[in-house]
């Protein structure tokens, strides 16, 4: 108890001698935050995917328990972009599923497990080919667009829509370079693309949640 009214009593004297030192702390400013949701900003050109900072996460349903998450990482690819003619945009990404990652060390490596004695893998298996998203139209309004386009992946193409919504631009403090961010989301049933393992009591439905930044070329 003497410990509680000592820090008490110290904690009263900071705040009641720093009071005209807090508001001065608090004013300086940091640097300015280089990205914007401002249309104006975005210029026409060709941009390609910075997949040091573009991913994908998944979602599915374990059991009727909760929802479960993975990433893929290293998202390479372009996007061809006019804000005079937004709706000619095309995008072309690829997305290397053998960089997927859980939370669970052991889900990875189930998840890039070559089939027991030669047969097909549980899920992607090991070394899988990458996903590849190539759109084919895109209708926009405002800052959000639903673009329409082709989706591969285990060797199997299948048309998918995502909603894109326009999250930034500006100028890359890092490397100099004009950049545009986008999030998209849609959802796929992974029984159309031969990964049925499990099903159903890992959901056929997968939430896909997409985060890319462009940087122009």
């Amino acid at each position: 108890m003497k410990k509680l009214v000592l820090a008490a009593a110290a904690t009263t004297a900071l705040v009641a001698g720093g009071i005209t030192a807090a508001p001065t702390l608090f004013a300086q400013a940091g640097p300015e935050v280089p990205g914007a949701s401002d249309p104006e900003r975005v210029t026409a050109g060709t941009y390609a995917a910075d997949p040091d900072h573009s991913l994908v996460l998944f979602e599915v349903d374990h059991f009727g328990f909760n929802e479960y998450f993975g990433i893929f990482g290293d998202v390479t690819g372009t996007l061809a972009l006019d804000p005079d003619n937004l709706e000619a945009a095309a995008v072309d990404v690829t997305i290397p599923v053998a960089s997927v990652t859980t939370a669970s060390a052991e889900l990875t490596d189930h998840l890039l497990r070559p089939g027991k004695d030669g047969g097909d893998p549980d899920f992607f298996g090991a070394d899988p080919a990458p996903a590849r998203f190539v759109s084919t139209s895109v209708t926009v309004d405002g800052t959000t667009a639903m673009i329409e386009g082709n989706l591969t992946l285990n060797g199997i193409t299948k048309p998918v829509t995502l909603e894109a919504e326009f999250t930034g631009a500006g100028t890359n403090p890092t490397n100099g370079k004009e950049t545009v961010g986008f999030e998209a989301e849609t959802e796929i049933r992974r029984s159309d693309f031969n990964v049925d393992y499990a099903l159903p009591l890992v959901s056929d439905e997968v939430e896909l949640e997409i985060s890319v930044a462009f940087e122009k070329q």
